[in-house]
This record gives C-alpha cells, structure tokens and sequence, in this order.
C-alpha cells in the first residue's frame, strides 16, 4: 500500500491538521471527532440523568474489556486505572522484598518508573539500573549481568521516551524467568503504534495508558497482571475500587479483589473513560498493525532525510529496533522546536533531542514539512 493511503483515509477526523502539521504523538495523540464525542456523550449523561453511577461503573467495565482485547489478555487480568504511575506504584507497595530484594531496571526508564523502584528502597529493595551501551540501546548481556537469583523483579519500558529504542522484551523475558525474576513492561511508547500480546511477550505485568498513540486523553491508564499472579502482590496502596467488594463499604475490613482489580484504587475517571474507549475503538478500526507498517515507511523517509542533511539520528535505525518515535540530536534543541513551531510544526524534545512521532493520520507531505524545517536550520544539527 502506498505509504499515503492510510492517512488519506483517516486525517479528516482530526481537525487539528485544517491548522497544524501535527507529528508529536509520543506526547500526546491528535484529538478525534470520536472522542470529542465521547466527552460530549459523557456530559449529555450526566446532564440528563444527574448520577448514573450503574452506569459508569459498566462503563469502566466496557475499558476493562477493551484494553484486555487490545493486549490479548482476559478482562479480570486487567486493572483500570488512572495513570501507569497508579498501576506501577500499587504494584511495587503490593510486592514483599524480604527474600528476593533486587529490582533491576534501565536507565532509559520514564521517571515515573524509577521513582517509584527507588521508593521501595525503604522497605528493604535494592535497585540496580542496567547501563546503556555507546549506541544508546541495551544490549542483552547488559540484563544478563544484572538479573541474577536475587532479584524480585525486571522493569523495563518497550519504547523509550529519550530515544525511540526498543528493549528485546522476549530475550530479557527469557533471562529474568530462567532466573526466577519477574518481569514488568512500560507500554506507554508503544501500546497504539503496534500489536502489543501479552501472551506471545510472556510478560507478568504490563502498564500502559490512552495518552499517545491510542489518541484519547490523560486521566486513564490499563494495569495488566497475569492470572496466576493475581495473590503474588498485595497492594497497600489500594482503594475501594479493588476491593472484593466494591459496595460492601466495609470501613474495618482489607480484602483485595480475587483478580488484576487489586491494583486499582478509588473512583474511577469517568470522563477519561469515555474518551479512551473511543479512542481505542477509533485504533482498532483504523488498524494498529496497519498502522505499525505506515509509520515505519515514514519513518525511513525521515531518517533518510536527515542523513542528507548532515544530521544525527539517535534512534536505532533498524525498524525492529526502534518505535514510533524518531530522535534528532541538536545543539540547541529548545531553539530547534520553538522554529518548527514558528512553521507550525509541532514537535518536542527530550534530553537534547528533538523527538518526531508520526502516526496513523501522518502523511509524506507532514515528513516532507519537517526536513524543510530543519534544512533552513541546520545550524541547529548537531
């Protein structure tokens, strides 16, 4: 399929591009016509029936589904939350480091990720970061030297935020369950841009949210645990949403949910819920893997590009090394961002690179539109 036809098919829902050449969904999706109804359908609910609590709650019930078919797990495997911050930190308070105590992580982790691991070093976890290579990935035998029989569980993002590089999920996964580790996976980065199956990874848990590439808003997250693990933690940051009975009200009792809703906490975000039904609903008609193959030929289009123009790619070239998310180093990156803005670019930037995100809407005119922008400032290469 040409590269165009996709975005020819789907860019007339998001009105943002009658404005702007829009190419920064690792930060966050473009906004649809799906789910600026969505929110519209949630106020008209609200307005016409005051408090359907019932259902709101079938309509968390509804994100609990779709995420689960989203990631290929069961809906009780599935925790709706608010942010993966929630879902992670419920996690980690839930985990016991009396006898395995090592967390290991990356050092391409989002914040969130290593300040939560570092927050359990009061209680008793030791956390080790696995280094980056020259080439700005991880190769394997840096896991292979840090997860040893010690360690509880490996952390590790699908995509990182700093550089578009992806993690080999399947060979850490192996190493960390060969030697009694856990294995947790970051799908913030990816989770929309690609299929993501929980089942072929082999993960024991997984957080993602709505944000980016499943293009609907902030305030709703997925926290995914595998069925036989549901009794391996019990969360202490908790709520009367996990609880075994969410109604019960029951203020002298603890009794976490049977299944993955032990990692949620308090009222659920409707109107996020909502929204990111919709947009998941919009990616899965769009197609995710369809999608996957358009983004990785503009993507080779992008990298091309800036190798003619004397530019650094900081992204691993390879597409099955990298995201959807391409990285440019600059000398002032800030300057770099603020003149494609000036052009109606938008884009953004992480530790001194400016990051470049297409999606499915994303045609070779937008790709086009940046390598001009950065031809008239390649003084701002690096």
């Amino acid at each position: 399929m040409a590269v165009s036809t996709l975005a020819s098919r789907v860019r007339g829902r998001f009105p943002i591009f009658e404005r702007l050449v829009y190419i920064n969904s690792c930060s966050q999706g473009a906004l649809s016509d799906a789910v600026r109804a969505a929110y519209d359908a949630y106020l008209r609910d609200w307005d016409e029936q005051g408090a359907p609590w019932e259902y709101w709650v079938e309509r968390t019930e509804s994100a609990r589904s779709a995420f689960a078919a989203l990631v290929n797990a069961e809906p009780a495997e599935i925790a709706v939350t608010t942010s993966l911050s929630a879902g992670v930190a419920s996690l980690a308070s839930g985990l016991r480091y009396a006898g395995r105590s090592k967390i290991v992580l990356t050092d391409l982790e989002f914040p969130t990720v290593g300040q939560i691991w570092h927050a359990q070093e009061s209680r008793g976890a030791r956390v080790v970061h696995v280094p980056v290579a020259g080439d700005g990935t991880i190769p394997l035998e840096h896991f292979d030297r840090a997860i040893d029989e010690e360690t509880a569980i490996v952390s590790i993002t699908h995509v990182s935020y700093r550089t578009g590089a992806m993690i080999d999920v399947e060979g850490v996964v192996e190493l960390a369950h060969r030697r009694g580790a856990l294995v947790l996976l970051d799908a913030y980065q990816s989770v929309g841009s690609m299929p993501v199956d929980v089942k072929e990874l082999d993960v024991d848990f997984l957080a993602a949210g709505t944000l980016k590439y499943l293009l609907a808003s902030a305030g709703l997250a997925f926290f995914y645990c595998r069925g036989e693990l549901f009794e391996k933690a019990r969360p202490t940051a908790t709520g009367w949403f996990a609880d075994e009975d969410i109604f019960a009200m029951d203020i002298h009792d603890y009794s976490p949910a049977p299944t993955a809703r032990r990692f949620q906490s308090g009222t659920p975000p409707v109107p996020a819920i909502y929204a990111g039904i919709a947009g998941i609903e919009l990616m899965q008609e769009i197609g995710i893997a369809e999608t996957r193959r358009h983004v990785l030929e503009l993507n080779e289009r992008l990298i091309s590009g800036v190798d003619d123009l004397g530019g650094t790619v900081v992204t691993p070239r390879e597409p099955e090394r990298h995201g959807a998310l391409i990285c440019i180093r600059s000398s002032d990156v800030n300057a770099l961002v603020a003149a494609l803005d000036e052009r109606g670019i938008v884009t953004s930037e992480r530790d001194g690179n400016l990051r470049v995100s297409a999606h499915a809407y994303n045609t070779v005119e937008d790709v086009d539109a940046v390598l001009d922008a950065l031809q008239a400032n390649r003084g701002l290469l690096a």
